[in-house]
C-alpha cells in the first residue's frame, strides 16, 4: 500500500524519478528519463507529434520535464556561480548562457503548467480531486518561484523591474494589487519555499495557486546608539526619527498568466506577473474564475528574527554590553493596516521579542486572528529602572498610535500583553496613578530638593493610561515583587548589571544639574532587577496600583508546584500571590514554569481571549 501511495504522489520534486504520469509517456514514446530530461525540447515535441497522446497528458508531462531540465542545469558548475549570488558583472559567458537556458526551461514549465490547468477540455473545478492537477499546480508554483529568484540573482535589482525577457518571451509586471512594491527599494527578493528557522516549529502558509516570496525592503537601520534620551517627547518634537520600525520583510505572492485572456498560443504569448499581498488578498481571478492564492506568513517573521538575533541582544541589554541601544524600539511585524486591531507585546527581564515566537506565529496561523490583528513588539533594555522603562515605552507607544489612521480600527481597542517585568510595565501603562506624594516619605532632604527642582524626574511617578488599549493580559507578572530577586545567586548576577553610561549624562543634559548620586532611594539609579524584589521601594510604591475602573484584563500564570494552595503555588520565580489580581475578568493557572507564555495551554488561552475581544 505504501509503495502504491508513493508512486501515485511522488514527482521529480520529491524523488529522483519523474511522476507516473510522465513516465507513462516515456514508455509510449520509447524514451529514457535521462535522455528526455537532457533534451527536453526534443522529447516534448515528439509527444506533441503523437496523435494518440492526449494534449492534457502532454502538457502535464512537459511541465515536469522542463522543470527537471532546469533542476539539472541548476546543479551544473556553469550555473553554480549565479546561484551562489555572484555579482552579474563577474560572470563569464558560459555562466550567463547557462542561466538563460535555465530561465527558458522554467519559462516553458510555467507555460505548459498553465496550459494544463486552464486550457484543456477539463476545467480546474472538474479535476478538483485529481492527483495530477495537484502535481501540476506544484510544478507551476515551484517553476515560477525559481524563475523569479533566478531573475533577481541574475540582476540583483534594487527596484523590481517592469519587464523580464526570456529569449523571445516577455513577462510584464503588474503591481495593481500591491502598489507599494512598484517603486520600493529592496535589499533582497527571496523565495519562501524550503526556508525554515530554528525555534520556529511551524511554518504557517496558505496553500493555493502562485509562488510565495519574501521581499526585504530597504529601511532605516536599527538605532544601536547607546545614547539615552531622558525626555523623548521633547527630544523628538517635530521629528519622525522615533525608534518605530515598519515591517521590513514583506510576504509576496506572484501568479503568471497571459496578458490577453483569449490568447491562443500560450507558449509564446506575452505573460503578466501579478503581485499580491497575501495578508490583503486571499484569491485572484484567473480565466474568469476565482482561485485561492498561496501565501507564507511565517517566513518573513522568521527571517526578521534570525537577522536581528534578538535573543543575544536581550542579554547584552541587561548587562549593558556591546552597542545595544538604551532606548526602547517598536517593531511592526507586518505592514501597517488601518483595518486591523493592534496587539502590543512587551517581554520580560533579560528577554527579547523571541519570547513571543510561539504566540506571534500562532496568530499568523490562525485565520481569524490573522485577518483581524496586527502585532507590534516592543524591545527595551531591562537593566533600566522599571519606572523609567514604563515612561519611555509609554512615550513610544503614544507616538506609534498617533501615526495610525485617525478613528480607524487600528487606533482603538488595542490589546496589550506583557510577560514578567513586561507584565508590570503593561499594568502601569493602563493605569492612572500619581505616587509623587506617596514617595515623599521615602526621600531624604537632599533627594526631595533634587526631585522638586527637576520636574522631568517627577513626571516618572505620574502614570496616565494609554487610551488606545481596551484590554490587557498579564503573564507571570510579579505585580507585588518576588523574593527570588533577593537570593544570593540573583544578587550576584545583579552585581554584573549596570545602567547605560549615558543615563546620568542625560540627566545632566536635560536639566543642567550634576549627576545624581547612585544612592537615590526612589530608584533613579537602581537597575530593573532590583525593582523586582518584593522588598524594593518600587514595589512598595506600585503594588496596589490597578488598571483603571472598567478596563478589561486577564491573568495567566504558571504553577511549578504540586500544590493548589495559593500560599504555596509559584512558577519557580514568581509566587501566585504576586501575580494574582482581584479584579481580573479571568485567571488561568497552567502547570509549568516562568516561561509559561511559550506553552500550548497559554497559547490556547490567549487565542480565546483575542477571539473574545473581537466579539466585544
Amino acid at each position: 500500500m505504501s509503495t502504491q501511495l508513493s508512486n501515485n504522489f511522488e514527482t521529480i520534486l520529491t524523488s529522483p524519478k519523474l511522476s507516473n504520469g510522465s513516465l507513462n509517456l516515456l514508455l509510449l514514446s520509447r524514451q529514457t528519463q535521462a535522455k528526455c530530461i537532457e533534451s527536453a525540447e526534443q522529447c516534448v515535441e515528439q509527444w506533441k507529434d503523437n496523435a494518440f497522446i492526449d494534449h492534457a497528458e502532454v502538457y502535464s508531462a512537459a511541465s515536469e520535464v522542463y522543470l527537471a531540465h532546469a533542476q539539472q542545469l541548476e546543479k551544473s558548475s556553469a550555473c553554480h556561480r549565479v546561484l551562489k549570488q555572484e555579482k552579474p558583472s563577474t560572470l563569464d559567458a558560459q555562466s550567463k548562457a547557462c542561466i538563460e537556458q535555465e530561465l527558458f526551461a522554467l519559462d516553458q514549465s510555467i507555460r505548459y503548467s498553465y496550459m494544463y490547468l486552464f486550457r484543456t477540455t477539463d476545467t480546474p473545478q472538474s479535476r478538483v480531486f485529481s492527483i495530477r492537477q495537484s502535481q501540476v499546480r506544484t510544478f507551476y508554483n515551484y517553476a515560477l518561484s525559481r524563475f523569479m529568484t533566478l531573475q533577481y540573482l541574475k540582476q540583483h535589482f534594487e527596484t523590481i523591474p517592469a519587464v523580464f525577457n526570456v529569449g523571445n518571451n516577455s513577462y510584464s509586471l503588474d503591481f495593481q494589487s500591491y502598489p507599494n512594491l512598484k517603486d520600493m527599494t529592496i535589499e533582497q527578493f527571496r523565495s519562501s519555499y524550503n526556508m525554515n528557522f530554528q525555534g520556529l516549529f511551524t511554518i504557517n502558509r496558505r496553500d493555493g495557486f502562485g509562488a510565495e516570496f519574501v521581499v526585504v525592503r530597504k529601511t532605516k537601520p536599527i538605532h544601536e546608539s547607546k545614547q539615552f534620551i531622558f525626555t523623548p517627547e521633547q527630544y523628538y518634537k517635530n521629528a519622525d526619527d522615533w525608534n518605530i520600525y515598519p515591517a521590513k520583510n514583506l510576504p509576496v505572492t506572484v501568479i503568471a498568466e497571459p496578458q490577453q485572456e483569449n490568447e491562443k498560443n500560450i507558449l509564446t504569448a506575452p505573460f503578466i506577473l501579478r503581485f499580491f499581498d497575501p495578508y490583503k488578498e486571499e484569491s485572484a481571478t484567473v480565466e474568469g474564475n476565482d482561485y485561492k492564492i498561496t501565501g507564507n506568513f511565517s517566513v518573513p517573521y522568521g527571517l526578521w528574527l534570525s537577522t536581528n538575533n534578538f535573543g543575544a541582544l536581550g542579554y547584552k541589554k541587561v548587562l549593558n554590553m556591546g552597542q545595544s541601544s538604551a532606548m526602547p524600539h517598536l517593531f511592526m511585524i507586518e505592514p501597517y493596516q488601518p483595518n486591523k486591531k493592534v496587539i502590543v507585546l512587551i517581554h520580560g527581564l533579560a528577554s527579547s521579542p523571541e519570547a513571543w515566537v510561539a504566540l506571534t506565529n500562532n496568530i499568523m496561523g490562525d485565520k481569524v486572528l490573522r485577518e483581524h490583528y496586527q502585532v507590534w513588539q516592543v524591545f527595551y533594555a531591562t537593566n533600566m529602572p522599571i519606572w523609567e522603562s514604563r515612561y519611555q515605552i509609554h512615550a513610544l507607544l503614544k507616538q506609534a498610535f498617533s501615526q495610525t489612521v485617525a478613528n480607524s480600527i487600528s487606533a482603538e481597542n488595542a490589546v496589550l500583553i506583557g510577560h514578567s517585568m513586561g507584565g508590570i510595565i503593561s499594568r502601569l501603562l493602563v493605569s492612572d496613578a500619581d505616587i509623587r506624594a506617596t514617595a515623599i516619605p521615602f526621600l531624604s532632604e537632599d533627594e526631595r530638593k533634587f526631585i522638586y527642582a527637576h520636574p522631568s524626574i517627577v513626571d516618572r511617578f505620574q502614570f496616565d493610561r494609554i487610551e488606545n488599549f481596551s484590554r490587557a493580559v498579564f503573564i507571570a507578572a510579579p505585580h507585588r515583587g518576588t523574593a527570588y530577586a533577593d537570593r544570593w545567586f540573583s544578587k550576584s548576577l545583579r552585581q554584573m548589571i549596570s545602567l547605560p553610561r549615558d543615563f546620568f549624562g542625560s540627566l545632566e543634559n536635560a536639566d543642567s544639574v550634576q549627576k545624581v548620586s547612585q544612592s537615590v532611594k526612589l530608584g533613579v539609579a537602581t537597575i530593573g532587577p532590583n525593582d523586582l524584589s518584593d522588598q524594593s521601594t518600587f514595589m512598595q510604591l506600585t503594588r496596589e496600583i490597578e488598571p483603571v475602573s472598567g478596563f478589561k484584563y486577564h491573568s495567566i500564570m504558571g504553577n511549578a508546584t504540586q500544590s493548589q494552595d495559593v500560599a504555596v503555588m509559584s512558577d519557580g520565580i514568581v509566587p501566585y500571590r504576586s501575580s494574582h489580581l482581584d479584579h481580573a475578568i479571568s485567571e488561568k493557572i497552567i502547570p509549568g514554569g516562568h516561561s509559561i507564555q511559550e506553552t500550548p495551554e497559554a497559547i490556547y488561552e490567549l487565542q480565546r481571549i483575542l477571539r473574545a475581544h473581537l466579539a466585544q
